[in-house]
């Protein structure tokens, strides 16, 4: 967190705000965190795989071999 900070006050020049007024310098500051972000998630390398779903239950195993249908969940209904 210390680091993160740091890196704000000197990296980024937010000991000063470029504008008045507390909802223009608290743009800035989220503006700013948003660059970091970017920053941050730009340098990280590329991955290659991705990941392998998860392996069905013993329960959705069993529906499968007795030719039961499975119930659609909530979360997989929009894919």
């Amino acid at each position: 967190m210390e680091g993160t900070i740091n890196e704000f006050a000197h990296a980024h020049g937010m000991r000063h705000c470029r504008y008045r007024g507390q909802p223009k310098a608290h743009l800035q500051h989220v503006f700013t965190a948003v660059d970091v972000n970017i920053e941050r998630l730009s340098s990280l390398p590329p991955t290659e795989e991705r990941p392998l779903p998860r392996p069905p239950t013993a329960f959705q195993t069993f529906l499968d071999q007795h030719g039961i249908p499975r119930s659609k969940s909530s979360r997989t209904l929009g894919s």
